[in-house]
């Protein structure tokens, strides 16, 4: 299961998403782009997902 935290990224914001992997990228897109305003793209997403993974 795939897990990003808004705070683990200098945000302070309690948004969670959890799930797989491609859900939780489009989850955490969606909502850093409405809430703060900043486009991620789904490579950098993934690239957040793989280093908290440890891969």
């Amino acid at each position: 299961m795939a897990k990003l935290k808004c705070n683990d990224y200098g945000f302070e914001c309690d948004f969670v998403a959890a799930g797989e992997m491609e859900k939780v990228i489009d989850q955490f897109r969606e909502h850093t782009e409405e809430e703060h305003g900043i486009d991620y793209s789904k490579e950098a997403v993934t690239q957040f997902l793989l280093r908290k993974q440890g891969l």
